[in-house]
Order: structure tokens, then sequence, then C-alpha cells
């Protein structure tokens, strides 16, 4: 069972001067999760190496059981410092694939090439496709094999604008992903703002905000051990 987490490589959020990237709990929780289950984890970044993290995801009020395990795991803190291009490699190796959020996604991997073509050949092949809280703007120009866009028809959640508003970011980020999953045709729903809701339609997997992170990627297992 070989799993490929892709992880933002973007640190800047807008033009606010202040840091973002991924967060905490919605790489660790997912990890662990596949982790225990025994599975074979690649990580990868667009830029590769370590990827930034959200400062505000490694604040005292964020932390979960899941990142407080991380930060007592050298060999995992390892793997995240040292994660691979996303462009070398292949979806051939893999038999899932997992985008944890942060806002960072909404700036490189919702518009990096090597990302949608990874995303649409693995869909295509009906492997588990995942992605949590801001990290469903991947899908945001990937297409299926008919042109259409590959969330058309498609029931989705994500980091809903109600949250964004909550977070204060609704002006800085470069779209609202509530709303630009509706404009690629997606079956957009949402559950109560920061609690655990997962959707999950045929092999695509998403999840509302960090809280459904874990959530997700138990989903995602019980979809490999259907096939």
């Amino acid at each position: 069972m070989n799993i490929l987490m892709v992880l933002t490589s973007h640190d800047q959020l807008g033009d606010t001067g202040r840091k973002t990237g991924f967060w905490l709990e919605e790489f660790a929780a997912p990890y662990y999760v596949f982790k225990d289950a025994g599975a074979n984890i690649t990580l990868a970044s667009p830029k590769g190496g370590q990827p930034p993290l959200d400062p505000k995801s490694d604040a005292d009020e964020s932390q979960t059981d899941a990142t407080r395990r991380f930060k007592q795991d050298a060999a995992a803190q390892a793997a995240l410092a040292d994660t691979i291009e996303l462009s070398t490699l292949s979806p051939d190796n893999f038999d899932a694939l997992f985008y944890p959020g942060g806002h960072g996604p909404l700036w490189d991997l919702a518009e990096n090439a090597d990302s949608v073509a990874l995303i649409e050949t693995m869909f295509a092949l009906g492997k588990p496709v995942a992605a949590v809280c801001h990290a469903p703007s991947v899908f945001r120009h990937t297409k299926a094999q008919d042109s259409l866009p590959l969330l058309n028809g498609i029931a989705v959640t994500g980091f809903s604008n109600t949250e964004e508003e909550a977070v204060q970011l609704t002006d800085i980020v470069p779209f609202l992903l509530e709303d630009e999953l509706r404009k690629c045709g997606a079956k957009y729903s949402k559950g109560p703002d920061w609690l655990p809701y997962v959707v999950v339609d045929d092999n695509l997997i998403t999840g509302q905000n960090p809280a459904s992170s874990e959530a997700a990627a138990v989903a995602v297992l019980k979809q490999l051990q259907k096939t």
C-alpha cells in the first residue's frame, strides 16, 4: 500500500507579509492513520525539501494528539524535511493520493501542472484521490477524460466561505474555495464550521476543515480495502 502525500511549497499569505504554508494537523493526522495501517508513505511538494508550516497551525491552541506525536517523531520530521520534488514522481508507483491543506495550496498546488496531471491520471485509474480543507483547490484546473471539469457533477466539500470569513482572510486569498468548487460544477456541501465533515464520491474524497483530516484519511483506507 503506497500512499503519496503532497504538500504546498508556498509560504506567503498574499501581500500581507505574513507566513502561511501547510496546516500541521492536516498533515499529521492522516500521516499517522496511514502509518498505523502499515502504508508506505511518500512525501512530495512542488519544490521538494522542507515544506513551509503555517505558524498558526503550530500554536498551542492548534495542537492535537497527532501533532504532539509528530513533535516526538524524529523519523517523521526527517521525512517531512526532505520531501521529493513533485515533478519527478509517477502515478504508477502509488495506490492513493492525499493533499493536506493550509492556505498555501491556493497559490501553488492549485496552479501546478504536475499536480493536475497526477490527479487526472490517478482519478481515471480509480485510485483514491483525497484533499482536505483548502487542498481541494488542487482540482481547480483538472479535467475528466471527456474534457469537462473533473469535479463536474461530483459531490465535494472544502473550506467554507463562512470559515474563511471567521479567519478574516476572505479578501486575502486568491479565490474563495467554496465558490471555486461550485464554478467547477461540483455539488458542494458543508457541515457546521470547524466540525468534521467528509464527502466521498466514488474515488474522490474531500474534507471540509482541519478537524476532517483524520476521517478523510480513514475514508482513503476504506477505498483501498475495496480494491
